[in-house]
């Protein structure tokens, strides 16, 4: 199953079920109060379009109440993101990517080194 399409308010609640899961809307609520300010009928809202949208899967805990999990890993979500973005920005081509990339990031040296070792590998394979 491919991973479904995630927007950005949706990705906050994914990060926040991934580093923790199963939650109660009223957990995740909680969980995200210091970065975003919503009520807890805005989550409830996108916790039931990542549930409708196969990213979430929903139980019950011992006391009765839905608690929410990830149905998908965050890498096969990552991958998705990363190719969509692939595709839209520079159509397809890894190569303008990672030059703009290089060309605009502040990378440490040990970046460099740890890119420089993955472009090397990818060239064996």
């Amino acid at each position: 199953m491919p991973a479904p399409d995630i927007s950005e308010s949706e990705w906050s609640i994914m990060e926040a079920l991934w580093k923790r899961a199963p939650q109660t809307a009223s957990e995740v609520t909680r969980t995200l109060k210091p970065t975003r300010k919503w009520a807890e009928n805005t989550v409830r809202t996108l916790l039931t379009r990542l549930v409708e949208k196969g990213a979430l899967k929903t139980d019950e805990n011992t006391s009765g109440t839905r608690t929410y999990l990830p149905a998908v890993k965050r890498e096969a979500c990552v991958r998705a993101e990363s190719d969509s973005f692939l595709q839209r920005v520079f159509q397809g081509a890894a190569k303008p990517l990672l030059i703009h990339f290089a060309q605009n990031s502040k990378l440490t040296p040990e970046e460099v080194k740890e890119l420089k070792k993955l472009l090397d590998q990818s060239l064996n394979r």
